[in-house]
């Protein structure tokens, strides 16, 4: 796992070598904010915040986020966040990014071996 030197994120998605996943892991100080919005054509992001407290500009929408909260963002919205001032702690959060295809709702790819004995 790397740092990515320009923001401070842990960047893990260039060291794990997936088809269609990635992810960042991301800390921002209390009153610390991105500074920019970004939107993406083809990949989606999923936020699963883990400490703090902070918000989300999706679009036109602002959204409270804390410990527990989990936001998707679908491709072509606009999102940005940032930590609020009288947060009890960092902001922390995973960005799971996606991409390649739609995920069927039961996966039609997999295959069970009942007859496989357990390694314990």
């Amino acid at each position: 796992m790397r740092w990515c030197k320009a923001d401070g994120r842990r960047v893990v998605d260039h060291e794990i070598d997936t088809q269609f996943v990635g992810m960042t892991a991301n800390a921002y100080e209390p009153g610390e904010e991105a500074g920019y919005w970004h939107t993406h054509s083809e990949i989606e992001e999923l936020y699963v915040f883990l400490s703090g407290t902070g918000h989300m500009g999706l679009d036109d929408d602002i959204v409270d986020v804390g410990p527990g909260s989990v936001v998707r963002v679908g491709q072509g919205v606009w999102r940005t966040w940032r930590s609020l001032p009288d947060s009890p702690g960092q902001l922390r959060w995973l960005c799971i990014r996606a991409g390649g295809g739609q995920i069927a709702h039961m996966p039609n790819d997999s295959q069970r071996d009942a007859d496989r004995p357990a390694p314990w």
